[in-house]
């Protein structure tokens, strides 16, 4: 469905001068810079898949977003969506693909949800039973009824985001970007957008490509996940292989029953990293020991009240391959 090729887009930025002086010599003969915003990025997206996009601000999240719906032309490389060249037939791959930016909206400002909804059936040609259909669907999932008649202005931000979300899947597209979907809602709100886009990638087979800071998207919603940072790709896998590759650390949360001293626990494989009273945190790789053999080598040496294991979150390897690289 999505195949990119050495993608790349470079901006051209006014350089300015310092002082009075400066600024008037940058209006009489502007200078300019250029700033590579994507810098060579390759992959493919198969229909019916489930991706995220993550990086850090700047990174080139949403340049790439955007070149792949045709709004920016690349500067170099190769990008066809649904066999399309975006850039060249940004009609006929309109039609083909729903957007969703999480900070910008596609409703009309000042008319009530539903005629927003009826503008968008004409413009995509939608027939009038299918967008029934899709309606009926999407008031249910998304419970819209209650503001349906609301003007857009008055919504709340997860209303909007509702809102956002089935004007971009009324005409039925068979791909759908999100560029953070759910920033600035609440739990509830999040949690029903998550289900929402769980449940059309799963029944009608929709491609999904989301870019979020939140991890919590990624974990919840994501089997394949795309690093960028600085415009380029630095992963591209499944959660389960980031965590093997990146996550080889696990702690064993120990609870000492009375009568143990305070020493530092012995344990071969393991290294306690931490103590607070009784409670011991223990410290060692996946791939010279399992949990099972370290736990066993406690409770052989100690008398043990409770043991608890804990496995380095995402949100933890993904800011270790930010600072640190791949």
């Amino acid at each position: 469905m999505i195949e990119v090729e050495n993608l790349q887009k470079t901006f051209r930025v006014a350089r300015r001068r310092e002082g009075r002086l400066g600024a008037l010599r940058s209006l009489v003969s502007p200078e300019f810079r250029e700033v590579q915003a994507v810098g060579g990025i390759s992959f493919r997206i198969g229909a019916g898949e489930l991706v995220g996009c993550i990086g850090p601000n700047g990174a080139g999240k949403s340049t790439t977003i955007k070149m792949l719906t045709g709004i920016l032309v690349p500067s170099g490389g190769r990008v066809e969506v649904a066999g399309l060249v975006p850039h060249r037939r940004r009609t006929a791959v309109a039609r083909r693909i729903g957007v969703v930016f999480g900070q910008r909206t596609q409703l009309w400002w000042d008319l009530p949800l539903i005629e927003s909804f009826e503008l968008l059936r004409y413009i995509y040609r939608v027939p009038a039973d299918r967008y029934r259909q899709n309606l009926a669907t999407f008031r249910e999932l998304l419970d819209l009824d209650s503001f349906l008649q609301t003007p857009v202005r008055q919504l709340s931000l997860g209303q909007r985001m509702r809102g956002d979300l089935a004007a971009a899947l009324l005409h039925d597209p068979p791909i759908v970007y999100l560029d953070e979907p759910t920033i600035g809602l609440d739990v509830v709100g999040k949690h029903r957008i998550r289900g929402f886009l769980q449940q059309i990638n799963r029944e009608r087979g929709v491609t999904i490509l989301m870019t979020t800071h939140d991890v919590a998207d990624i974990e919840q919603l994501c089997e394949r996940l795309l690093i960028i940072d600085h415009g380029r790709l630095l992963y591209d896998g499944g959660l389960s292989e980031i965590r093997d590759r990146f996550g080889g650390e696990r702690t064993l949360v120990v609870d000492l029953a009375e009568g143990e001293d305070g020493r530092p626990l012995q344990v071969p494989l393991a290294e306690e990293v931490r103590a607070d009273g009784p409670r011991r945190w223990l410290r060692f790789q996946r791939s010279q020991a399992s949990a099972p053999e370290i736990i066993t080598s406690i409770a052989a040496r100690y008398a043990v009240r409770d043991i608890g294991l804990e496995d380095v979150g995402i949100e933890t390897i993904i800011r270790r391959i930010y600072e640190e690289g791949i």
